[in-house]
């Protein structure tokens, strides 16, 4: 892994909670996206090297809708850059970690991504992501 790639927070309202992190952040929203698969909106922000994806749900079946039904809003994964996806996946599973999806699947801001369950990273779900080539 050569670092984290964006922290993703779970909001029920992406109009509102944009407003509140480009003011906490000092900074513009720099992309929306719907990821229909997923059932979410993700907007994106960055600060220097970091990025901050806030995600609200399309569906209400929607892993994030789920989410915040369940805990609230707020950090929902922490998501980190990987240069060969299948193979990280692949060290990951053979350190006994449970992976979420078998093959990486599309995700926002033009990435392939995984998901490690968060029973396996002491309650915190990891997002594998790497740029698509």
């Amino acid at each position: 892994m050569k670092q984290i790639e964006h922290i993703g927070i779970a909001v029920k309202d992406m109009e509102s909670a944009g407003k509140i992190y480009e003011k906490l952040l000092n900074t513009s929203v720099y992309k929306t996206e719907v990821i229909e698969s997923e059932g979410v909106k993700t907007t994106f922000l960055q600060v220097g090297p970091n990025k901050i994806e806030l995600l609200e749900a399309t569906a209400t079946n929607s892993p994030i809708s789920n989410f915040i039904a369940k805990k609230g809003e707020g950090i929902h994964h922490i998501a980190f850059d990987v240069e060969d996806i299948i193979a990280e996946m692949a060290r990951l599973k053979n350190e006994g970690f449970i992976l979420l999806n078998d093959t990486p699947k599309e995700g926002a801001d033009n990435k392939l991504v995984c998901f490690v369950h968060p029973k396996s990273a002491n309650g915190v779900l990891i997002e594998l992501c790497q740029t698509k080539p």
